[in-house]
């Protein structure tokens, strides 16, 4: 029966591709349900994945590299040009693929979704590109615009990163977003060392390594975590090493009690209420009630018990809890994300630079709400997964000024891990993923002061 009829991984791909543009939706999400929904076969995941992020990340090259074989492009179907950009890819970025059989294939799709213009179309196109080869990226004269172009980032962010971190920061930042994320996990302390983890996760036949710079870190090289009898005993987490760098920066102390106010899905949480070893209290609120309930699992896993999950709206803290009621408050606030494009390379395209400043005023506001509830002496953390100084210094400097209570805390930097301490500037601290190959992610410690 054709409707029941098990979609290939391509046809998948193009259906992937077709979605996340249509619906703006992240493409880790779609894809999860998509290899749930098609029941993908396991050895053919990871060329799901790889066919559907390396499209995604290379878009804007593939569609320079396709332009002068298209008479009329904006008359062409958009699934078609997801299918001529989804087999370019494979033509000129994947060395495994011979080109016949990625143009074989696509064709085969073309005529099983079109008609037998459109299939013809398709054949002629992906022939002159294998007969003419794509044009070069050096006709491109400004050098911001080839960048911009070669690593498929808008043009207004590069020009924005460039006149932030100079040409080069910039483009080994464009260049390592198109790159695959390394998974890395964060070994609960309050129950196992990280030997001991890393001895059981090669007993089950994981590949994992410790990382070179957090000290409860793992890097996993192969091997499915989630399935990891250490990750089901709630030995470890998954998270990023840029994210397990926030709690370093708060220094919780025993029997504290602390505000995580944007805290889901929890990876930070759950790392402040492990160095707080079960003592004192984590009050974690997040706007969602199923996020909430995220956090909680999570806890429930790794048993940490110091937790209290609210579902709230930070801007209004001041309506639930007195002012100088908490020792630390950790602020990760809501953002642009421009630090995590390798995770989600979709958002390129989505973003706008009018984004930023809108969530500027709601870092600024959320900034303000948050700092009355801490205790003089106490610390506030601020932290970001992106690297716009928009969302980042300006929002910390604005507050700085106009809060004459708070001043920047320079201890931060005694309180990182070793290999992290270098890139401290004062009271800030701005990860590129280039330095540590982590996400972007941006944090600044503030203390409140005693007069």
């Amino acid at each position: 029966m054709k409707k029941t009829e098990k979609k290939n991984v391509r046809e998948t791909v193009l259906e992937l591709l077709e979605m996340i543009e249509k619906n703006q939706s992240y493409s880790n999400i779609l894809l999860n349900h998509a290899i749930n929904k098609n029941k993908i076969n396991s050895k053919d995941i990871g060329l799901l994945t790889e066919l559907t992020y390396g499209t995604l990340q290379r878009r804007m090259n593939l569609d320079y590299y396709l332009q002068p074989f298209l008479k009329n492009p904006k008359k062409i179907e958009g699934w078609v040009v997801h299918l001529l950009r989804l087999t370019l890819y494979q033509m000129i970025f994947l060395d495994k693929i011979p080109d016949h059989a990625a143009l074989n294939e696509a064709v085969e799709i073309a005529k099983k979704r079109g008609h037998k213009g459109i299939s013809s179309m398709v054949n002629g196109v992906l022939r002159n590109v294998q007969r003419q080869g794509v044009p070069s990226l050096e006709d491109i004269k400004d050098p911001i615009e080839r960048l911009s172009i070669k690593t498929s980032h808008p043009l207004w962010l590069v020009k924005r990163w460039v006149e932030q971190f100079g040409f080069e920061e910039t483009e080994k930042m464009c260049e390592l977003n198109l790159t695959a994320p390394t998974q890395t996990a964060r070994v609960n302390t309050i129950k196992a060392t990280r030997e001991h983890v890393l001895a059981m996760l090669e007993e089950e036949g994981i590949e994992a390594k410790p990382s070179p710079v957090i000290p409860e870190g793992i890097h996993f090289l192969r091997g499915n975590i989630a399935n990891a009898q250490a990750f089901k005993e709630g030995l470890l987490t998954i998270q990023d090493e840029s994210s397990m760098l926030a709690a370093y920066a708060l220094g919780p102390e025993k029997n504290e009690t602390i505000l995580d106010a944007c805290a889901a899905p929890g990876g930070k949480t759950t790392h402040i209420g492990e160095k707080l070893g079960n003592s004192g209290k984590v009050i974690a609120l997040d706007l969602h009630e199923h996020k909430v309930k995220l956090i909680s699992d999570n806890a429930d896993r790794l048993g940490i018990s110091n937790l209290d999950t609210r579902a709230m709206d930070s801007r209004k803290v001041q309506e639930v809890f007195d002012d100088e009621s908490f020792d630390r408050i950790l602020l990760d606030a809501p953002c642009s994300g421009l630090g995590v494009m390798r995770r989600k390379p979709d958002m390129k395209y989505t973003k706008k630079e009018e984004d930023l400043l809108h969530l500027q005023s709601v870092q600024t506001n959320l900034l303000k709400a948050v700092s009355p509830l801490l205790k003089k002496g106490g610390i506030l953390v601020y932290s970001t997964c992106t690297v716009d100084k928009v969302e980042n210094q300006e929002v910390v400097s604005a507050f700085l000024n106009e809060q004459i209570d708070f001043e920047g805390d320079r201890s931060i930097k005694e309180r990182m891990p070793e290999a992290i301490q270098p890139l401290v500037d004062g009271f800030q601290l701005q990860i590129l993923p280039q330095h540590i190959g982590s996400d972007g992610f941006y944090i600044a410690c503030l203390r409140k002061k005693v007069q």
